[in-house]
C-alpha cells in the first residue's frame, strides 16, 4: 500500500473523465457495471488465478472461477460451494470432498472428481516450473496429489497436516478451472486466454493495463450459500478499467462515467466526502491477514538487537494518532499482528498502547542515556534506526516525528528501484515493512518462518533464533490438529508471544475502499475483502 497523495485535485479530475479508457462500453440491451480500479501490475501482468496475486485480479476472477468451498466473511466459517460436504481424515493428511452434481465449466465441461484432481496435479505442476514463485504455493504447501474416487468425490493427500488447507480451498488462487489450462505454460496462462471457469461471469477479455472485461454465464445455478442469488447474474457485462490517479478515480464515479472506484488506498477524508455529498456510498472492509507492521532486523550489532528497543517501540508509536492524521478520524486503529477480519484476530490494544514515559524508562534502563541533541546514545554510539522508504511520505515522516519525542533518531532513506531488490537480502536497513493478505492466520509464516518465507532473509533477520524457533513451534501446532479449539489457542498464543517478543511492530489496518454508485445495489465484499457480484444490479 502507497500512502495517499493530497487529493484537494477532484474536483479538476471531473474534467478527466477521458481517462476512463474503452470502459464506457455497453453491451446492447443490459446492465453494464464500470470499475475503475488501482492500475495492472507494472512487473507481472497476469490473471491466471493459481499464479496471481494482484489484489485486482483476484477480486475479478473471483466472479469467473468457483472454489470447492466459501468463507463467511462475517465468522471465517468456511461453507459449502462446488463441493456440498467434506471430511478430513484422523491425522489431517486427507481432505476428500463430495461434489455437487451438474455444475460445469462455461465451455460446457463438467466439473467432476477428476477434474478437480486434474487441477490439484496442475497447481503441483505449477509450483516446480515457477522455482515456488506462483502465488498459489503458499496455499498448498504439502500438497503431493489428488484422485477422483468416483465421478463426485475426489481425495487430495498431504504429507503433513496443514489445518490452514481447508481454508485454502475457499480462496480464489484454488478456484477450479478448466484442466486444459495447464497443458499451456505459467506465462500463457497469465494472458486469460485459456482461463475457463465455473462461475456466473466468463472472462471476455484481458487486455493487460488496459481493461479486463466480463460477460454474464448462462444457465449459472450454483451460487455458494453465502449469497442471496444463486442463479445468473444480474448483470450482463462487467467492465473493469485501470486508472492510475486516485483524485481521476474518485472524479469518473461522481460524474456519473464509472460505477464503482476501487482504490489501492483508502479514501481521504476529503473524499469521503464528495463520494457522499454526490449521494453515492463509500463501502469498507479491513483485508484479512498479517497487518502492515514493521518487522526488525535483529541481527548482531544493530540497535534493534536490543529487546529493550523493539518494546519501546510500541509505547513510542502512538497507533491512533497515526490512523487519524494518515487516513483520517474514523480510520480504524490497529490492534495487533493481523488486521480484524483475520480468522482467530485477538486484540492486543493494551500492550500496544500509547505511552512515551513508559518507552523513556525503557530505554533508560536499558543504558540508551539522553544526549544533548535529544538522541539516546549508549557506549558512545546513537539510537539510530533506519527506515529504508520507497518514497517520501507523511505517514514515514510521522512515525520519525513520533520517536523523535523519546529520543530515537528514525532516518529515512529512499531506496532507487534496483535498492529495493537487494536491501532486504543485504540486511542493510533496521525496520522493514511488509503485509499478506488471505483470510487465516497461517498466511503470517511466509513473512516470518524461514522454512517458508517469501523473504528467507526477512524471516531470519526478524528475531533470534531461539524466538523464531518459537514462533516455528506456535506455527506447527496450530496447522499440525484438525481440532479448531487447539488451533484457535495456539493463534492466540502465537499473537501475544510475537508482540511480548517485539517481532511484529503494527503500523495500521489495511482497508480494502469501494466508492458505490447509488444506482448499485447489492454491493458485498467476500472473506478476502474482494467484490462479489453474486447480488450486484444497476438501476
Amino acid at each position: 500500500m502507497r500512502f495517499m497523495k493530497p487529493l484537494a485535485a477532484t474536483a479538476a479530475a471531473l474534467l478527466a473523465l477521458t481517462a476512463c479508457g474503452s470502459g464506457g462500453s455497453t453491451a446492447a440491451g443490459g446492465a453494464t457495471l464500470k470499475v475503475s480500479f488501482w492500475p495492472d501490475n507494472p512487473s507481472f501482468s497476469c490473471i491466471d488465478p493459481f499464479q496471481v496475486y494482484w489484489i485486482e485480479h483476484r477480486s475479478i476472477l473471483r466472479n469467473v472461477a468457483d472454489s470447492l468451498t466459501d468463507q463467511d466473511p462475517q465468522t471465517g466459517k468456511i461453507v459449502p460451494w462446488l463441493a456440498q460436504s467434506w471430511q478430513i481424515s484422523p491425522d489431517g493428511r486427507t481432505y476428500t470432498f463430495k461434489l455437487r452434481d451438474g455444475v460445469t465449466f462455461s465451455n460446457g465441461k463438467k466439473v467432476d472428481a477428476q477434474a478437480v484432481a486434474d487441477n490439484a496435479t496442475g497447481w503441483i505442476a505449477t509450483v516446480k516450473a515457477t522455482n515456488g514463485a506462483a502465488y498459489g504455493a503458499s496455499y498448498i504447501q504439502g500438497l503431493t496429489g489428488a484422485k477422483a474416487v468416483d465421478p463426485q468425490t475426489v481425495q487430495f493427500e498431504l504429507s503433513k497436516p496443514n489445518s490452514s488447507f481447508l481454508q485454502a480451498t475457499s480462496t480464489t488462487n484454488l478456484a477450479i478451472t478448466d484442466p486444459a489450462e495447464f497443458q499451456l505454460s505459467p506465462a500463457e496462462r497469465c494472458t486469460g486466454k485459456a482461463i475457463i471457469g465455473s462461475g456466473l461471469f466468463v472472462l471476455d477479455h484481458y487486455t493487460p493495463k488496459v481493461e479486463t472485461v466480463l460477460t454474464k454465464r448462462a444457465g449459472y445455478a450454483w451460487g455458494s450459500e453465502l449469497v442471496a442469488n444463486k442463479g445468473e447474474a444480474k448483470l450482463d457485462r462487467v467492465v473493469f478499467n485501470y486508472v492510475a490517479e486516485d483524485s481521476v478515480r474518485t472524479g469518473n464515479l461522481i460524474s456519473g462515467a464509472t460505477d464503482i472506484a476501487w482504490p489501492r488506498n483508502p479514501f481521504t477524508p476529503q473524499d469521503v466526502q464528495l463520494i457522499e455529498k454526490s449521494g453515492d456510498k463509500v463501502e469498507k472492509r479491513a483485508l484479512p491477514g498479517p497487518a502492515y507492521a514493521l518487522y526488525a532486523n535483529t541481527s548482531a550489532g544493530k540497535p534493534l538487537a536490543d529487546a529493550s528497543v523493539r518494546k519501546a517501540l510500541y509505547k513510542a508509536i502512538d497507533v491512533k494518532t497515526y490512523a487519524s492524521t494518515i487516513y483520517g478520524p474514523d480510520y480504524p486503529v490497529v490492534q495487533g499482528a493481523f488486521d480484524s477480519t483475520t480468522p482467530y484476530f485477538k486484540a492486543q490494544s493494551a500492550k500496544l498502547a500509547y505511552d512515551p514515559e513508559g518507552a523513556k524508562k525503557l530505554l533508560q534502563d536499558a543504558g540508551w542515556t539522553e544526549g544533548a541533541n535529544g538522541f539516546r546514545a549508549k557506549n558512545g554510539t546513537e539510537l539510530k534506526i533506519e527506515y529504508p522508504i520507497t518514497a517520501a511520505s507523511p505517514g514515514a515522516e510521522l512515525l520519525q516525528a513520533q520517536l523523535k519525542q523519546v529520543g530515537i533518531n528514525l532516518t529515512l532513506r529512499t531506496l532507487t528501484t534496483a535498492q529495493q531488490a537487494t536491501y532486504t537480502t543485504e540486511g542493510s536497513y533496521d525496520l522493514a515493512s511488509t503485509y499478506f493478505t488471505r483470510a487465516d492466520p497461517g498466511a503470517l509464516q511466509f513473512i516470518l518462518n524461514p522454512q517458508v518465507a517469501n523473504s528467507k532473509a526477512l524471516a531470519q533477520r526478524s528475531a533470534t533464533p531461539e524466538v523464531i524457533k518459537g514462533i516455528q513451534d506456535l506455527f506447527a501446532k496450530a496447522l499440525g490438529t484438525t481440532d479448531q479449539k487447539q488451533t484457535k489457542q495456539a493463534y492466540a498464543d502465537l499473537q501475544d508471544y510475537l508482540i511480548d517478543q517485539g517481532v511484529v511492530i503494527p503500523l495500521f489496518e489495511r482497508l480494502q475502499y469501494a466508492g458505490v454508485s447509488a444506482k448499485v445495489t447489492g454491493f458485498a465484499f467476500t472473506s478476502e475483502s474482494f467484490l462479489r457480484l453474486n447480488d450486484v444490479a444497476k438501476a
